[in-house]
């Protein structure tokens, strides 16, 4: 590894600033691509139309002015000599530059073009004229105190430094597609020698990211179909079928298909790896205990692992109602669990009296260890960090794994990127549920929506109110939980209870706020998302989202599922400046596989493959939708030579293949 302090240059302080933005090694650092380029190549002024972006090199004519507009405010005005014009030049707030603006120096300006006035409002100033071809400026994300420059700088003196480039394309498909050399196409993305060498450059590096990533799922796949330790059980239909009869409902057509796959897996000499994706409040927790409820006749421990302490908190209460007619010992592991409890939890699931365990990240500390764990069962599953995922797997011999998500995926989609995984989708909602209706209005419309929120609030119902940010930010006009406060204890105070909960609260004030909203003590809740996901009051009958812009549509219907949980009528009003397109959608459909698709054509895969961001499966220049096609090429790819890696196993080119795949599961 290179360590930081390697790479001329980078001191204590750079190195500090460097690993704000996640950079701890110089391979980290060379892989800490540009997100884009600027191509700066002279304009030609016969063609620029007003308010075009313009990049013009020339002399300077004069001595430049500087104007102070207020105490924060000041500008420098100079004039530009390109030999065939004379252009005006202002910048804003560069008081500095003044000493070197000499009258003839040469210089290059990027700005805007006002044609009338015949003046640039520059945004950047380079001394120095243009080279005669154009010039590829790579742009990396960064941090105060920390240029773009100096980034890329870095980047080329890690690359310069002696150290193995592990070669992840078999030399044959680097043949077969005329790929760049993986050395010379990382100079390339951080030096460009021309717009061509880049695209070749970052065909390369996407097309290995790509080919690894369906080469790790084959692995884990092949890892899974051939595990000799994986459990079998004798599935007891008969006591299955009178669990579920008991059900205070009756089963939806999706929901008992799902069931039967999961029933198969169980039984099968084979861990199941299934992913369930179902809408908000199509039942997939049900189904969930339903497989507990299987691996507990087997003699087998469950664990149920959430994202947040609330909604960790409501599966237990959950369970206790589902299975209190059953001798199913069930305890709760969170943060805010006590010491003397927690031992306690750790000594039952060590001696087998705990049958199913539910918590947070609590339940993949060192402490916590399982006599006979068969069962995980991770719920919003997109959450978790690969790694994460794998410690918990690695707490049983071989536990099976279910992972439930409520933001749907397209199919398509899923099929490849969850390739080491069996895909179940429940598309029916329980019956008796009403569809959630949804309005889309601007902020001039806000005496409506109070007035509908009135309506709501003299029926008795409850209602949930969304901000984007807990304080203000100097956001332009974005709403904050604290202006939400004020407003709403101005239009409801003498009529309603109002609440405020967000991710600064400690664990045990928020419980408090969430059971007085579940005990209807609070009328309107205010919140973050932090009530995106789990939260269950029957009684909320509307939500109201302001600057609904902020969020992506997958989150917006994650939101909008806190509603319609009851049999009454619910609403969810997305407010925004002005109008949107896509928040015009969320009108048309409460169908989160609609709307997932809609998200990621129109967004990418952002919000949906959380997955994606994470552990050793990180995809760092290509992207899933814009390089869909080659991802399919680099699915038959690694399809074909996962068979030959595994075969001529002890081939030394094949090493560095190796070393990759023994990150996925902790296998070095």
């Amino acid at each position: 590894m290179i360590e930081l302090e390697m790479v001329e240059g980078i001191g204590p302080k750079t190195k500090e600033l460097i690993e704000k933005i996640g950079i701890h090694s110089g391979e980290e650092l060379i892989t800490h691509y540009p997100f884009r380029y600027d191509i700066l190549k002279r304009s030609d002024l016969t063609i620029i139309n007003d308010g075009d972006r313009i990049v013009i090199d020339g002399l300077i004519e004069g001595q430049p002015t500087v104007i102070y507009i207020n105490k924060s405010l000041k500008k420098i005005i100079f004039r530009i000599n390109t030999k065939t014009n004379i252009l005006n030049v202002t910048i804003y707030n560069k008081a500095y530059l003044y000493q070197d603006l000499k009258s003839g120096r040469e210089i290059t300006v990027i700005g805007k073009y006002h044609k009338l006035k015949n003046t640039i409002v520059a945004s950047d100033i380079r001394f120095g004229l243009l080279p005669p071809n154009a010039e590829i400026e790579p742009i990396y994300h960064t941090t105060n105190g920390l240029s773009s420059k100096q980034i890329g700088k870095f980047a080329l003196s890690a690359l310069n430094l002696e150290y193995q480039i592990d070669n992840l394309v078999p030399r044959y498909l680097e043949e077969k597609y005329n790929l760049m050399s993986k050395s010379e196409a990382l100079l390339n993305v951080h030096l460009p020698s021309s717009i061509i060498s880049l695209k070749k450059a970052r065909q390369r590096i996407k097309y290995e990211e790509l080919f690894m990533y369906m080469l790790k799922i084959n692995y884990l796949k092949d890892r899974i179909v051939s595990d000799s330790n994986a459990i079998t059980r004798k599935i007891d239909y008969t006591k299955i079928d009178n669990f579920i009869d008991k059900l205070p409902f009756k089963l939806t057509l999706d929901q008992e298909r799902v069931v039967k796959d999961i029933l198969k897996d169980l039984e099968e000499k084979k861990r199941m790896n299934r992913l369930l994706q179902g809408d908000v409040g199509s039942g997939k927790t049900v189904v969930a205990f339903i497989a507990i409820y299987a691996n507990y006749l087997s003699k087998h421990q469950s664990a149920l692992m959430a994202p947040t302490e609330i909604l960790a908190r409501q599966h237990y209460e959950d369970a206790l109602k589902v299975f209190a007619k059953y001798k199913i010992n069930i305890a709760l592991l969170t943060s805010s669990t006590s010491l003397k409890e927690r031992k306690e939890i750790y000594k039952g699931l060590e001696s087998g009296d705990i049958n199913l365990i539910i918590g947070t990240v609590a339940l993949i500390q060192d402490k916590v260890t399982f006599k006979n764990l068969g069962l995980v069962v991770t719920d919003e599953q997109h959450r978790f960090g690969v790694n994460q995922r794998n410690t918990f797997k690695s707490k049983g011999v071989t536990p099976d794994v279910l992972s439930m998500s409520a933001t749907p995926i397209p199919r398509t989609y899923a099929l490849t990127i969850y390739g080491d995984t069996d895909v179940s989708s429940i598309k029916t909602k329980p019956i008796g549920r009403k569809e959630v209706i949804t309005y889309f209005k601007k902020e001039k419309d806000i005496t409506e929506v109070l007035e509908m929120m009135k309506k709501e609030l003299d029926s008795k119902h409850q209602i949930y109110v969304v901000a984007p940010m807990i304080e203000e930010e100097d956001s332009n006009n974005k709403e904050s939980v604290k202006d939400l406060e004020e407003k709403m204890n101005k239009a409801f105070g003498k009529i309603a209870n109002i609440g405020v909960i967000h991710g600064k609260l400690d664990s045990k004030e928020k419980e408090k706020i969430m059971k007085e909203f579940e005990s209807n003590k609070i009328n309107i809740l205010i919140s973050t998302t932090v009530i995106e996901v789990g939260v269950n009051v029957p009684n909320a009958s509307m939500i109201v989202i302001f600057n609904a812009n902020m969020f992506g549509l997958s989150t917006l219907h994650q939101l909008r599922g806190r509603v319609g949980r009851g049999n009454v009528q619910s609403y969810c009003i997305l407010i925004a400046p002005k109008s949107y397109e896509r928040l015009k959608f969320m009108e048309t459909t409460s169908d989160g596989f609609k709307v997932s698709e809609y998200d990621f054509l129109e967004r990418g895969e952002g919000d949906l493959f959380g997955t994606m961001q994470s552990g050793d499966l990180e995809l760092k220049m290509a992207n899933i939708k814009k390089d869909y096609r080659m991802l399919l090429k680099a699915k038959e790819d690694a399809d074909e030579f996962i068979g030959t890696l595994l075969t001529f196993s002890t081939n030394p080119e094949f090493e560095p293949f190796f070393k990759e795949l023994s990150r996925i599961e902790n296998l070095d």
